[in-house]
C-alpha cells in the first residue's frame, strides 16, 4: 500500500470511531523466560491475539488497544509498550485478528532516540498474512516495541 493509501486507511479509521464503547485499552504484562505467552482483547466480532516468546531482563508494561468504527467494517489493533524502547529480546511474535482481513500493518523496532517517532522493522523482518503479523526466522532482529493493525470486516453487508 502507498504512502498515500496509508495515511487514507488511517484517517478514515480514526474519524469512523465512535465513542468509547467500540474502542478499549487494557495493560498487560510481556514476560521473558523463554515461554510462549499470549495476551487477547475482544470487541464485537472482532479479536486481536499477540503471543510471543522474550527473553532477558524482567516484566515489561505493554499495552493493548482494540477499535472498530462506527460501521463496523474497520478493526484496529495496537500492541506497544508506552515508554518507546523494550529491553526484551524476542525470540518471536505474531498479532494475529479474527473476524476481519488485514488491510495495513506495521511493525515498530524501538522509538527514535528523541523519543518523537518510532522506527519501523524492515519488510525483510516480518511477515503479512490476511489474519496474522508475525516475525520471520532468521530475519528478525529481535526488538520490538510496537505492532500496529488495520483490518476489514470479514463479511459485508447486502
Amino acid at each position: 500500500m502507498s504512502a498515500a493509501g496509508v495515511f487514507a486507511v488511517a484517517f478514515l479509521f480514526l474519524v469512523g470511531i465512535r465513542a468509547e464503547e467500540n474502542s478499549s485499552t487494557e495493560e498487560f504484562d510481556v514476560r521473558p523466560g523463554g515461554l510462549e505467552h499470549s495476551y487477547s482483547r475482544s470487541l464485537g466480532e472482532y479479536t486481536c491475539t499477540f503471543t510471543y516468546v522474550a527473553q532477558g531482563g524482567t516484566n515489561e508494561k505493554w499495552q493493548m488497544s482494540v477499535g472498530v468504527s462506527e460501521d463496523d467494517k474497520l478493526f484496529s489493533c495496537s500492541v506497544w509498550r508506552p515508554q518507546g524502547k523494550s529491553y526484551l529480546f524476542f525470540m518471536q511474535f505474531r498479532a494475529a485478528v479474527t473476524g476481519g482481513k488485514i488491510e495495513f500493518s506495521e511493525a515498530y523496532s524501538q522509538a527514535s532516540a528523541d523519543g518523537r517517532s518510532d522506527v519501523p522493522l524492515k519488510k525483510s523482518e516480518y511477515d503479512v498474512t490476511d489474519t496474522a503479523v508475525f516475525h520471520r526466522p532468521g530475519s528478525f532482529s529481535s526488538s520490538l516495541s510496537k505492532l500496529v493493525i488495520v483490518a476489514r470486516s470479514a463479511h459485508d453487508e447486502l
